[in-house]
């Protein structure tokens, strides 16, 4: 018994130590770059209602850029905007995919727009609360030389539903790992590289009939050594409905699993171990068991709270720590439900998204049906 209070004490403190590693790298000088030549990469569906407040904030971006928005076929919202603002929005139709994601469809046709001034991509999705830091913050990294690829990384913004809020912790297990360029996969709404890499990668062909395009680049980047860097105080807002969270929490493992099942199965062997480790201090460790469980979580969630603090602003912060509490009340839970939903993403290699249902092999998509 004592070695295994002695292993779960060692477990926990891991944990804890992590959310304070990523806590104690948080950059205090957070160093922005405006260059020339910056494009956006947006996404939309057909029905997209024109992100009045993504607008508003992307036009609040220290750092000038042309906006290129990627639609299947007609979108009026889209229209209406390029109209308002063509001097520095552009549509691109892409049409409609028959072997590949709709979102990697478009972003493969608005690839192809690009002119002969544009320097740096950004890509971002459509559902993000972006800071104005957001688009200079990426770009630093790369005017500066020290990066290939920069990524951001999502922040959920939970309604008030127990279910979203409990997606909502086990999202912010991931959002507050530690990173290193070594171990960063990067993440599509807020992701940044050169035009000279994304020519090296033939970012066009690396896309091509994948379904998601975060997956493909950063895979892509890892087999030419690119250096991928996360940029740690870009936690971007991003809304979670109560309908619907634990389907895209199932189904953001399911791409993981369908493009590399060696990265899915490194990530399930650590939850499992905090998930069957909270069966054995419930079931057998005895209330000292359970105390050090508690006294860790209490300790993330208090770090966490101060990580969010400091990267986003406080109405997002106060949505933000909707999640904290299950960190707090039932850990076990949280480990629980991340476990679940990653055995679940293996179970099947089907994927609804966007309106499709994909079935999915090695990242490619082998067939796809309109729902």
């Amino acid at each position: 018994m004592n070695w295994a209070l002695g292993l779960w004490v060692l477990l926990q403190g891991l944990s804890l130590a992590g959310v304070l590693n990523y806590w104690r790298h948080l950059p205090v000088d957070r160093q922005e770059e405006a260059p020339e030549g910056v494009v956006l990469l947006l996404s939309v569906r057909d029905d997209w209602d024109g992100g009045a407040e993504l607008i508003a904030r992307l036009k609040a971006q220290t750092v000038r850029f042309r906006l290129v928005i990627a639609t299947s076929g007609a979108c009026p919202a889209a229209e209406a905007l390029a109209a308002r603002e063509g001097d520095w929005v552009q549509i691109v139709h892409a049409g409609v995919a028959s072997d590949e994601g709709q979102k990697v469809h478009k972003l493969r046709a608005a690839l192809r727009a690009l002119r002969e001034g544009d320097r740096y991509l950004v890509f971002v999705d459509a559902d993000i609360a972006p800071p104005p830091r957001m688009v200079g913050r990426l770009l630093f990294p790369l005017v500066r030389g020290k990066a290939d690829i920069v990524t951001g990384y999502r922040l959920l913004l939970p309604e008030r539903s127990v279910v979203a809020a409990l997606v909502g912790a086990v999202e912010m297990q991931l959002a507050t790992l530690p990173r290193a360029a070594s171990a960063t996969m990067p993440w599509g709404g807020a992701m940044a590289l050169t035009r000279r890499q994304a020519e090296r990668l033939d970012l066009d062909a690396a896309l091509a009939g994948q379904l998601s395009d975060d997956m493909a680049i950063g895979l892509a980047g890892w087999r030419a050594k690119l250096r991928l860097r996360p940029v740690r105080d870009l936690l971007v807002a991003s809304p979670l409905e109560g309908r619907g969270a634990v389907g895209f929490g199932v189904r953001q493992y399911r791409h993981i699993f369908t493009n590399s099942w060696r990265m899915w199965l490194a990530a399930a062997a650590v939850v499992s171990c905090h998930a069957f480790g909270w069966i054995w201090a419930l079931g057998w460790g005895g209330w000292g068991a359970v105390a050090v469980g508690y006294a860790a979580a209490a300790g993330r969630a208090l770090v966490r709270r101060r990580i969010i603090a400091s990267v986003v602003e406080p109405g997002q912060a106060r949505a933000a720590r909707r999640s904290l509490w299950w960190d707090v009340l039932a850990p076990f839970a949280v480990c629980w439900a991340h476990m679940a939903m990653q055995l679940a993403a293996a179970g099947s290699r089907r994927i609804s998204w966007g309106g499709f249902d994909y079935w999915v092999r090695g990242g490619k998509v082998a067939r796809m049906v309109k729902r």
